[in-house]
């Protein structure tokens, strides 16, 4: 297999730093540098890349922030991960609104069972206060439902479920898929043909997380997440049969 130093191109006239990046995430996505080895120091890179040390110096900082790369004061710079999770993101990115929503509801009927298990009074506060929000914008304005406004509430409430589970990274991971989903059914469908929001299906789920049971609170969050997955497969058919 060609090596690491003898494979590596001069950057070319795009942007130095970005060509360095790509470069350096290659050898580290393809084994080359596996993880937990040293990658060469920053004059060695800047030879083989033929770029300024400055150069590499940028490309390191962008790919160690991104969690792939480790620097240790006095040692080097090491593997931390060959797996790129920006990569991992414009996946995501690239998937349907049907998919993207299914990963979050196996994300909130997790964080519902944790919930019952783990949440706060306040939690529960939160939670109430989010949804009379909610049902404050539906019976003032009915014609909304299911909209603009409704949605962000709802996605509020999804959110203060999800940080009662008083996970952080399950919190991190939702934060992103949630909003992966909104962006994705706004672009989708358009905000007037969002699926409705059932406020006592919600209201359901916080009883059920308040009461501790963490069976009664997976199965109300199913049945919470069943009609928005059915209003999207119901939207994709008729996008489809319009098509």
């Amino acid at each position: 297999m060609t090596s690491a130093n003898d494979s590596l191109r001069a950057a070319g006239k795009r942007s130095l730093v970005d060509a360095a990046i790509e470069q350096l995430r290659d050898h580290l996505t393809d084994g080359s540098w596996p993880v937990g080895a040293r990658i060469p120091t920053e004059h060695e890179l800047a030879e083989q890349l033929q770029v300024g040390r400055n150069t590499v110096r940028e490309a390191i900082r962008v790919l160690v922030h991104a969690g792939m790369l480790v620097s240790r004061q006095g040692e080097g710079t090491f593997v931390r991960s060959s797996s790129d999770p920006a990569s991992v993101l414009r996946g995501v990115q690239r998937s349907g609104v049907r998919d993207v929503l299914e990963v979050r509801a196996a994300l909130e009927t997790e964080a519902a069972r944790l919930a019952a298990l783990r949440h706060t009074p306040a939690d529960i506060v939160r939670m109430r206060a989010v949804l009379a929000r909610e049902a404050e914008v539906i019976a003032s304005h009915p014609e909304r439902a299911g909209r603009e406004a409704t949605v962000e509430h709802d996605l509020e409430f999804h959110t203060a479920v999800v940080e009662a589970a008083n996970n952080p990274a399950l919190t991190e991971v939702y934060r992103y898929f949630g909003a992966s989903v909104r962006e994705a059914m706004r672009t989708a469908f358009g905000d007037h043909e969002m699926p409705e929001v059932v406020v006592a299906t919600h209201e359901a789920l916080v009883d059920a997380i308040e009461s501790g049971d963490p069976d009664r609170a997976e199965t109300a969050c199913r049945d919470l997440l069943a009609g928005p997955i059915s209003g999207v497969e119901q939207l994709l058919a008729a996008i489809a049969a319009r098509k």
